[in-house]
């Protein structure tokens, strides 16, 4: 909800106070909560594992500092590209080995921690395991006292490098209970599935990796998200702007209602049959309660000399009330022929085909009086 602003109040007044509002783009209620929940078990079970394998003492650090920087990573941005394995095993442990290069030969606490923290971008930078708490692992190598000395260059490697393989395995158990995509992993992009050199059809109109690569150029500034994760938040803002423009128009305004379906016991010459008779591309399947379990088109009767059964394909689905253009990405992919509209029981209400939704995206264009009449 937005609330009015008071005409004592007005907005340079909030302006002030910009600093302090929340910076993190998606971070819902549940994702915080999650954040919260791993670091707490995360951490706590980082340190026993750790004392359970070499004791506990003055002559070990049971866990070092960085880890909850680390933490406040693996768990509250998990899709970071300074979140990510390497970048926490690599950043922290190189750090640390940066920061015992610098004590060892700079006496100086002052200098030796402004080099440690120094070397310790250079080496993540060009070892591509940026971790911002690495400059924190730098810094405890350096001040650390009698006891980091003590261990020497083995202080990278026990205890911050044991600690962060530990956190790390942690964070990828966790990550997948709760059904998180980690380590973030970019999906590829769409690929012409006719096999030919052009680029996919949804790739061929607005702006592309030039043009992200020219942006961040023109921006001069470094962003804490990967290069492909921008280019795929552009794009669905394209298309969510798009909707919102066009939000009126929904599923149920122009699916075919009459839809012609078979039965998932039926031969597949009868399913070739309706999809020729028809000249359609996609025949949804039903069970004999009328529900949706699937669909099959030529393609895939091809491959299937039994009963329908054994060459059912996933069907992409919608509701009616979901808007028209919102199906534009699936109906695009080179794959997906129609989109079958189903209730909550997943009975079949209707079926929107490609040339529907562009009949319906051709009726939002504006009309040109000078447009050149199509020619068959």
């Amino acid at each position: 909800m937005q609330y009015p602003v008071s005409p004592k109040v007005g907005p340079s007044r909030f302006r002030r106070f910009r600093l302090f509002s929340p910076i993190l783009a998606g971070a819902t209620l549940r994702e915080r909560l999650i954040g919260c929940l791993g670091a707490l078990l995360a951490i706590g079970l980082t340190g026993v594992i750790s004392g359970y394998l070499f004791g506990q003492g003055p002559h070990l650090p049971l866990i070092v500092a960085p880890m909850g920087a680390s933490a406040v990573l693996l768990f509250a941005v998990p899709a970071s590209p300074l979140a990510q394995p390497w970048s926490i095993i690599g950043g922290n442990t190189i750090s640390a080995l940066m920061g015992i290069i610098a004590a060892d030969f700079i006496r100086d606490p002052i200098i030796a921690t402004g080099v440690g923290v120094s070397l310790a971008i250079g080496a993540m930078s060009f070892t591509r395991c940026l971790h911002p708490p690495g400059g924190a692992a730098a810094l405890t190598a350096v001040l650390g006292g009698p006891v980091v000395a003590g261990w020497g260059f083995l202080f990278p490697f026990v205890p911050v490098a044991l600690n962060s393989c530990i956190l790390v395995g942690l964070g990828l158990l966790f990550h997948k209970l709760s059904k998180r995509n980690y380590p973030h992993v970019v999906p590829k992009p769409a690929e012409n599935t006719h096999q030919t050199i052009d680029l996919p059809s949804a790739m061929r109109v607005g702006f592309r990796e030039e043009d992200v690569d020219a942006a961040l150029q023109a921006l001069d500034e470094t962003f804490d998200i990967d290069r492909a994760d921008l280019g795929r938040l552009l794009q669905q803002v394209e298309l969510q702007a798009a909707i919102r423009s066009n939000g009126k128009i929904s599923c149920a305004d122009i699916m075919s209602r009459d839809v012609i379906a078979i039965g998932e016991a039926s031969e597949p010459d009868a399913a070739r049959h309706l999809l020729l008779k028809h000249n359609i591309r996609t025949l949804p399947v039903k069970d004999p309660e009328g529900r949706l379990v699937g669909a099959v088109g030529l393609r895939e009767l091809s491959m299937s000399t039994e009963t329908i059964a054994h060459a059912i394909a996933r069907p992409a689905v919608a509701r009616p009330s979901d808007p028209a253009l919102s199906l534009l990405p699936v109906l695009t992919d080179g794959r997906t022929h129609a989109v079958i509209i189903v209730d909550d029981d997943y009975r079949i209400l209707g079926l929107i085909s490609q040339t529907d939704l562009l009949s319906a995206v051709a009726r939002l264009l504006p009309k040109a009086d000078n447009a050149i009449p199509a020619v068959a």
